[in-house]
């Protein structure tokens, strides 16, 4: 009997010690991790900037000294482009900029047959053109993948258009015994048609597509070989990287 009462009070005693440790001991709660929030893209500013090759025709050039006589644009002309502009993107896909850029082509041609009257210059013509092209774009853009279009975001692919003006200042070489060449500068309407895809890395936005110029007139009033050219088109493949100021 006095061992199982001693045994007992062991017992017993160890219970309200252990009891009393325990209440010594520090209270660490359960860490919570909380993921981060994607806010998506946010609306920002951003600078781009573009270069592209260019391909270039029009259908036909048409004298003033052969009406109803239009001549057959019958080479195009090749060059290339670079550009730089600012714009802003909402956070809903939508973003807007206005560009300016450089472009350059060479090439362009025209065969004047020998039954022209003789001031045109039989022959082949062709045309060396530089154009500084302004232009306000807005653009739509898409996550593609299978994804949304979130900042970081990844692949996404984009629609745009614009509208503006191409300052011209152009050249046309002639054949053997044409009148030396004459340089001539115009102002005309433009717009443009573009489609790409690209990645969003964050901060920084790559894409590649395809831009379709349109500038809806040459006109060389030089009185000795006046001509116009109009709906001429430009195609290009272009890269730009945008730089996002947040």
């Amino acid at each position: 009997m006095r061992k199982f009462i001693t045994a007992m009070m062991v017992a017993g005693a160890t219970i309200v010690g252990g009891q009393a440790i325990a209440a010594d001991m520090p209270y660490y709660p359960p860490i919570i991790e909380i993921p981060d929030v994607d806010y998506g893209v946010s609306g920002s500013f951003y600078l781009r900037g573009s270069a592209a090759g260019n391909l270039m025709w029009a259908r036909e050039v048409n004298h003033p000294t052969a009406p109803g006589t239009p001549f057959l644009i019958d080479g195009f002309g090749y060059g290339y482009s670079v550009g730089a502009g600012f714009g802003y993107e909402t956070g809903t896909g939508l973003r807007f900029d206005v560009t300016a850029d450089y472009l350059s082509n060479e090439g362009m041609q025209t065969t004047i047959p020998a039954s022209a009257a003789p001031a045109l210059f039989p022959g082949v013509h062709k045309l060396s053109l530089r154009s500084t092209v302004l232009l306000a774009n807005a653009y739509y853009d898409f996550g593609l993948g299978g994804g949304d279009y979130g900042a970081a975001g990844g692949m996404f692919g984009y629609v745009g258009a614009g509208a503006g003006v191409a300052f011209n200042d152009f050249i046309t070489t002639g054949p053997a015994g044409a009148p030396p060449d004459t340089r001539t500068q115009n102002t005309s309407f433009a717009a443009a048609g573009m489609v790409g895809a690209g990645y969003d890395f964050g901060q920084v936005v790559a894409d590649i597509g395809y831009r379709g110029l349109y500038i809806n007139s040459l006109t060389n009033t030089v009185a000795t070989a006046p001509y116009w050219i109009d709906h001429n088109w430009v195609h290009e493949v272009r890269g730009t990287v945008r730089y996002r100021f947040n």
